[in-house]
This record gives structure tokens, sequence and C-alpha cells, in this order.
């Protein structure tokens, strides 16, 4: 068995051929015109595809966003299929109608509709109103401020705070203060607020 085995190694041990610089093994590379005729033949094959329809391309800035999405993706296949090939071989409707698919304002770059500046403009002024409306609405029925956010309760509390000694070094008890203090609010219109108030 090893030696009727031998003679079928032997071919494919003698096509590797040992030189002090390189291994030359016995592949056949195929010259430079045999790759020139098969890149001819790819260009016959994809020439051999028909060009589109006149009418099928017709109109298609109109027809686009109205066509099923089937008949859109077969039009584009076919379009991308005839790009394969030479431009100079495609028809100018077919340009146009590869262009406009790939470039054209349609999905997300289609134009904004006239007049929708003034919509959304209109929309949000409607929306600030109806929140102005709602606030003088929640103002007019909500309770009074209480008694500790009016000016004459703040001034109170400065004259405590002095009476504590607090913060002596920086703050009202400290010597020479010109700030405000704990006074934040407008003076109040009426009577001062009474320790009694709740």
């Amino acid at each position: 068995m090893m030696l009727r085995s031998l003679p079928r190694a032997a071919p494919s041990s003698a096509s590797l051929r040992v030189h002090p610089y390189r291994i030359q093994t016995n592949t056949w590379h195929p010259p430079v015109a045999t790759c020139l005729s098969e890149g001819r033949q790819e260009q016959r094959r994809h020439a051999g595809i028909h060009a589109i329809s006149n009418p099928t391309l017709a109109g298609i800035e109109k027809r686009w966003e109205g066509m099923p999405p089937q008949e859109q993706a077969d039009l584009w296949m076919a379009l991308r299929d005839r790009m394969k090939v030479n431009w100079h071989e495609m028809t100018l409707q077919e340009k146009k109608a590869a262009y406009w698919i790939a470039f054209g304002p349609h999905g997300p770059r289609a134009l904004p509709p006239p007049g929708e500046g003034k919509t959304i403009f209109w929309y949000t002024m409607l929306g600030v109103g109806v929140s102005g409306v709602l606030f003088l609405i929640i103002r007019a029925f909500a309770r009074p401020p209480p008694k500790t956010m009016t000016a004459q309760y703040q001034a109170q509390t400065n004259e405590y705070l002095k009476a504590q000694r607090t913060e002596p070094i920086t703050g009202v008890s400290s010597e020479g203060y010109k700030g405000k203090g704990m006074i934040q609010s407008k003076p109040r219109k009426g009577p001062p607020p009474d320790d009694d108030e709740d």
C-alpha cells in the first residue's frame, strides 16, 4: 500500500524547489491580458443589464414618496446595478434618478412644508399664553405669603441675632456690619406682623 501511494506523493514534493534565496513553487499566474479580459467580461455582464425604461423613471421626484417600499427598493437595486457599468453607457434619466434617489430632498432630507415656522411660532405663543393664564389663576386663589417673608419680620430677625451675638466676627453682630443681614423681601404695606399670628 505504501509503495502505491509513493508515486502520487512524489510529484507534489518535486514541485517545491529550494533555492539559496527564494522558494519557488509551480503555481501558475495568469498574464495581465487575461486579467484585462476578465475585467471586460465583467463589464459585458453588467452591460447586459438593460437600461431602465424612461416611463419608469419619468417624474420619479413626484412619485417617490407615494411608491410602496418594495417598489422603491426594486427600483433602487436596478439603478444600483446599472451604476456598476460605465456611466457613459447610462441614460440621462438613469443618472438623474440615481442622483435624486441618493441625495434628493425626501425622507429625512425632506424640505419643511410651507408655513411650518409660523405654525410653530403660534403654537409656542399659545402654550406660553395658557401657562400665563394658569399662573395668574393659581396666584389669585393662593394663600398670602407667610409672615416670615416680610421685610419687617426679617428686620426683627436681625435685631434678635444682634441681641444673641450670632456670628460676631463677620455676621450681623460684628462691629461695623453694613450688609442687609436677613432682609431679603420688600417692605410690607400695612401694620407690622403680630407675634401671635400663625
